[in-house]
């Protein structure tokens, strides 16, 4: 089942396909259009009760880092490198996943949440803990990948950190999944660790349609290129249908322009050329195909239209950097060495 940014994506369902033969269903607004080629994957979920004192790094790593904090305040130590204080109810999601340290209060030696005590509670929910006695503080935090391995534009755009009471004011369903994870977080009931996983994705994905409601923050680029009127719907049906065989003859004509004049207002509004940017788009598809769904690299080439694995493998090494079998076989390492 594949879900829209502001709805949860289960672990391992299936992903959404859209056939080069099916029409284009847009909405109207490039902006939205684009978010539904953004999808989020929870991965896994710890439910952190921590004595003090206490000091968990979190490593840098290709997945967003999500935090919620359910009881007895703390701090972290941002990717800006100084730090935050965090209250009961705070929210914050790491988008592309960078190094930072929560801790019980600044200075204390973070250890590595690795070395922590985990138990796993069910499929992909865990418990940790320490051995410290001072007053507990309550987390509930998680791993989210974005589709297309997190290369989409919009999150490289993204402000390092996003907290969510930042952005409620436009926004009142945050308050109340916020209520609602406070709940589940402090009750500890039966299954409630399977519904808080499934209220963060909800949450990670409203704070990220909040922000882009409320303007992207200071974003410009990208999203001035999508709000483009002429070349924002072209953007939104390459991210929508990756798969599909785009020309640059059916690109202007989307358009309503020649080739020439197609190609020249392309390159001046996003910065580098049609089939550049579609040949990007699509082998970062096929990543995501290969490294997470396991295709076989056969399976991807055909369905991205090459008429030969080789020839789809030079095309893919010559983007990702890296073969596409060992993608494959490695689920999403990029080191051949």
């Amino acid at each position: 089942m594949g879900v829209t940014i502001w709805s949860f994506h289960a672990r391992n369902t299936g992903m959404n396909y859209n056939s080069s033969k099916t029409p284009l269903a847009t909405s109207g607004d490039p902006l939205t259009d684009m978010l539904r080629g953004l999808r989020l994957d929870g991965v896994d979920y710890g439910r952190c009760v921590l004595g003090e004192p206490w000091a968990v790094s979190f490593p840098a790593q290709k997945a967003a880092r999500f935090h919620f904090i359910g009881q007895q305040g703390c701090w972290l130590f941002a990717p800006a490198k100084e730090w935050i204080e965090l209250t009961v109810g705070d929210a914050l999601l790491i988008p592309r996943g960078d190094e930072h340290v929560l801790a019980s209060a600044p200075g204390v030696s973070a250890v590595p949440i690795g070395r922590y005590s985990i138990e796993p509670v069910c499929e992909n929910i865990y418990d940790v803990s320490n051995e410290c006695g001072g007053p507990k503080t309550l987390l509930f935090c998680g791993s989210m990948h974005f589709n297309l391995d997190g290369s989409h534009p919009l999150l490289d755009m993204m402000p390092d950190l996003m907290r969510a009471h930042e952005l409620m004011a436009n926004a009142p369903g945050i308050q109340h999944l916020l209520d609602a994870m406070a709940g589940e977080v402090t009750m500890d009931r039966v299954g409630s660790g399977g519904i808080l996983a499934r209220l963060a994705d909800v949450l990670a994905a409203t704070i990220i349609r909040s922000w882009v409601e409320n303007g992207c923050g200071d974003a410009t680029g990208w999203i001035a290129a999508v709000r483009n009127p002429d070349v924002g719907k072209v953007l939104a049906a390459i991210h929508l249908q990756p798969e599909r065989d785009w020309t640059v003859e059916a690109l202007a004509r989307m358009m309503g322009a020649s080739r020439s004049a197609f190609a020249q207002r392309f390159a001046t509004v996003v910065g580098e050329t049609p089939a550049k940017y579609v040949l990007r788009v699509r082998m970062h598809q096929a990543r995501q195909w290969l490294a997470r769904d396991r295709m076989r690299v056969s399976v991807v080439a055909a369905k991205l239209g090459y008429d030969s694995e080789a020839s789809f493998s030079r095309a893919f090494k010559r983007v990702i950097g890296v073969a596409p079998s060992h993608l494959r076989n490695t689920g999403g390492s990029d080191d051949e060495s």
